[in-house]
């Protein structure tokens, strides 16, 4: 099976670059960004520094030429980010040592929305995985899953999307929002052979969890998450390609990711 996504991979690449060759542009499809921006309002855990852009100077110097320019800072794990499996596991990759083949790979988007929406605390499980190879098939090695809770439509409503508007360490008991079931983190990691995994939630546990065991399952088998991402419902349940590119922070935990991903047409 491993070889099987390999060969897509490598199907999926030679098909855009011989479209490219033959009419001097990308392949026909559309790229998406699976990125929230970062500003003064972009999510982060709740005891997490805030993202904070500061202004050095914007203007014209003395030498008559304009110049701009900011510092910022933010915690690794905000908004749109990774979370490296040294976050959780001793010894593990940090951000700065991912394979870039646990960051570009095909990609499957698995739909719990419509049980997402019904219960905050909803855990995505086992049997959702199952029922989704029942209509798509098997899960191949070598992919990217991506889980679709629906719950980037709340980003900008906080406490939609968190369950809680409070900061601090009083406000992660308040925390409500889907997650990976540690069932789940388990059959994955022993019964597929998955790149990497995200959703659009802030955490792949659950609001609720006190342990966090699906980030110790994923990261002690050195597969990293993406959360907080992004327009996962505009791309389809198999065929997308997804970039995910962090910040190279040496010895980090996490850190800031663009991703994006590509469909054909």
């Amino acid at each position: 099976m491993k070889r099987l996504g390999l060969v897509l991979m490598v199907i999926f690449f030679t098909t855009i670059f011989e479209s490219c060759s033959e009419r001097n542009t990308f392949s026909s499809g559309k790229w998406i960004d699976l990125t929230h921006e970062f500003s003064s309002e972009t999510v982060y855990w709740p005891t997490a520094d805030l993202f904070k852009l500061d202004e050095v100077y914007r203007g014209y110097t003395e030498r008559g030429y304009y110049y701009f320019s900011n510092n910022y800072s933010a915690a690794e794990h905000g908004g749109t980010h990774i979370d490296a499996p040294i976050h959780f596991a001793e010894g593990k990759n940090s951000v700065d040592i991912i394979p870039l083949t646990n960051l570009i790979a095909p990609a499957v988007v698995v739909d719990v929305s419509n049980k997402t929406m019904r219960n905050r605390d909803y855990q995505i499980g086992v049997v959702d995985f199952k029922d989704w190879e029942a209509q798509h098939g098997i899960i191949l090695d070598g992919m990217i899953v991506l889980l679709n809770t629906g719950y980037d439509k709340f980003w900008f409503d906080l406490e939609k999307y968190t369950g809680t508007v409070k900061r601090g360490e009083d406000a992660v008991s308040e925390l409500h929002f889907p997650g990976l079931d540690p069932q789940a983190a388990q059959w994955l990691v022993v019964e597929r052979n998955i790149k990497a995994i995200g959703l659009d939630t802030p955490s792949i546990d659950y609001g609720q969890s006190v342990l966090f065991e699906s980030h110790q399952i994923l990261f002690s088998k050195n597969i990293p998450v993406f959360e907080n991402v992004s327009n996962i419902d505009k791309l389809p349940s198999t065929g997308s390609f997804v970039i995910a590119l962090p910040m190279k922070i040496k010895g980090g935990s996490g850190s800031p990711l663009r991703i994006v991903a590509f469909v054909q047409d």
